[in-house]
């Protein structure tokens, strides 16, 4: 199994440290201390040291670790901070000619009240996956004459993997069930020099079934559901429940060749070969190429910090 990490020279993130259920993370110019219950170790740096580093402190709620409000809680600033703040993503140089890459994301953060700031660093391989096989399936579009690929990125949230796949010349629709966070989302591509970007806000299931039923089709889905949500219309979303159901549903409006899926889990309890079973059984082994592992951090004293599982598949 593989574990992933995102690449040393992103220099506007840096988890400094982690350890007794918390982490110490650099996100630009500010310094972050958020609970991570993953951070079973003890810490490096000593007490001290993180009150004295850290610009804010996230202090959970009554509600923390309850389904639903797993998150909650308020933010405790510690000395002179902005209320939202930028960071910047460069992809990585092509590794056989070094040219540099096209992909180039500029992130708003902001402080919410659900312990998350607009970005999960983490994250940065899966971007990383979608820029290329995008990139590959442009190549092979131009070269025959066709459209541009469509993606579609479902629990889309503050948009970075849309973004990805927008920097790489895709059709991309992207999908949140949160007005909000889409009008966040909308900020970042135009603070990334992006436009064109397909918006909409509706729950994840109900928009892929229709699609299938349509007979729409997509050169890459993109998926990062949480354990537990609702729909814009409160449709309510449990992931043990219904996975394997937008699972089938992604298999049928995905295209029959020259095609991407990334499925992100976050969820406790499952596991990379989990992941594989599930999404095997949905696509019934139609299936050219799948690769599984985990996503993580490193923080500055070499301990590794995993925080989702992840799945990539090509036909």
């Amino acid at each position: 199994m593989a574990v992933d990490y995102p690449a040393d020279y992103w220099k506007d993130y840096e988890l400094l440290d982690s350890g007794h259920g918390e982490k110490l993370e650099r996100f630009g110019k500010y310094i972050l201390r958020r609970p991570e219950p993953k951070a079973l170790w003890d810490p490096s740096l000593p007490e001290a040291e993180w009150r004295q580093r850290a610009h804010v402190v996230f202090r959970p709620g009554a509600g923390f670790g309850k389904a639903g409000k797993e998150d909650s809680g308020t933010w405790e600033r510690t000395g002179r901070m902005e209320d939202q703040w930028g960071i910047v993503y460069n992809g990585a140089p092509d590794q056989e000619t070094h040219a540099a890459s096209d992909l180039h994301l500029s992130l708003r953060l902001g402080l919410t009240a659900f312990k998350h700031v607009g970005v999960f660093p983490e994250q940065a391989p899966n971007w990383e996956f979608i820029y290329k096989e995008t990139s590959r399936i442009a190549r092979i579009h131009k070269a025959n004459g066709l459209p541009a690929p469509k993606v579609l990125n479902l629990f889309a949230y503050t948009g970075a993997a849309s973004l990805a796949a927008k920097c790489a010349g895709a059709d991309v629709t992207h999908l949140d069930s949160v007005r909000q966070v889409v009008t966040w989302a909308r900020e970042n591509m135009e603070r990334s020099g992006l436009d064109g970007i397909r918006w909409v806000v509706e729950d994840a299931l109900k928009f892929a079934q229709r699609e299938s039923r349509r007979g729409n089709r997509y050169d890459g889905i993109i998926l990062d559901p949480p354990a537990y949500g609702h729909g814009p219309d409160g449709e309510k979303w449990k992931l043990d429940e219904l996975l394997f159901g937008l699972l089938q549903n992604v298999a049928a409006i995905l295209g029959e060749r020259d095609s991407f899926m990334v499925l992100n889990l976050y969820s406790n309890g499952y596991s990379a070969a989990l992941g594989e079973t599930v999404v095997r059984e949905a696509f019934r082994g139609n299936l050219k190429e799948m690769t599984s592992g985990e996503l993580a951090l490193n923080d500055s004293f070499g301990k590794a910090l995993p925080l989702s599982i992840y799945v990539r598949v090509k036909k």
